[in-house]
């Protein structure tokens, strides 16, 4: 395959050899004016005509596939944008929900820091003891209770209304 760079359009083209000499040939005809050549590089109306025609043809079978493939790759491209818009709006969405877990974990914590004084001394020992306890929460652990609740709204039917705690009992 060689490359044949046409001045008219300013851009690459794969092309035979043999259109890429004739190419050649006819910009030596031109520079040399047609009485200098040998009979054998003169060239008729009709054959450049169909040089002409037969070039014309590749590059439009090239233009119709490369349009093909840019029309591949843009909605290639508008599909990977869709995704990214909806992994972002997810990751927005975790970490606003993490936000809001930690103001919460820390409103607990001060509640349980105003109440655990007026505990009896037993009482407070065992509450702290539950505090380090849940402090000390794992990824299994995680899964395990997320799988849990997950199987637990399945069963619920998603029920809205009233959802049964841990302990199994009904709240609102």
């Amino acid at each position: 395959m060689c490359f044949l760079i046409m001045p008219q359009l300013q851009n690459l083209f794969p092309v035979s050899c043999k259109e890429h000499e004739l190419f050649l040939a006819l910009q030596l005809v031109k520079r040399m004016g047609s009485s200098h050549l040998p009979q054998q590089l003169k060239f008729t109306t009709s054959d450049s005509c169909d040089r002409i025609k037969d070039e014309f043809q590749l590059l439009q079978a090239q233009y119709h596939s490369l349009k093909l493939e840019c029309d591949k790759l843009a909605s290639e491209k508008s599909e990977m944008q869709r995704h990214y818009v909806m992994y972002y709006e997810m990751s927005y969405g975790l970490n606003i929900e993490m936000h809001k877990q930690a103001e919460i974990v820390k409103r607990l914590n001060g509640i349980c820091a105003q109440v655990l004084p007026y505990l009896s001394q037993e009482h407070q020992q065992q509450v702290l003891g539950a505090i380090e306890r849940a402090k000390q929460v794992t990824a299994p652990e995680l899964n395990s209770i997320i799988r849990a609740h997950l199987s637990k709204e399945d069963k619920n039917g998603h029920d809205g209304d009233a959802h049964q705690d841990d302990d199994g009992e009904k709240s609102d």
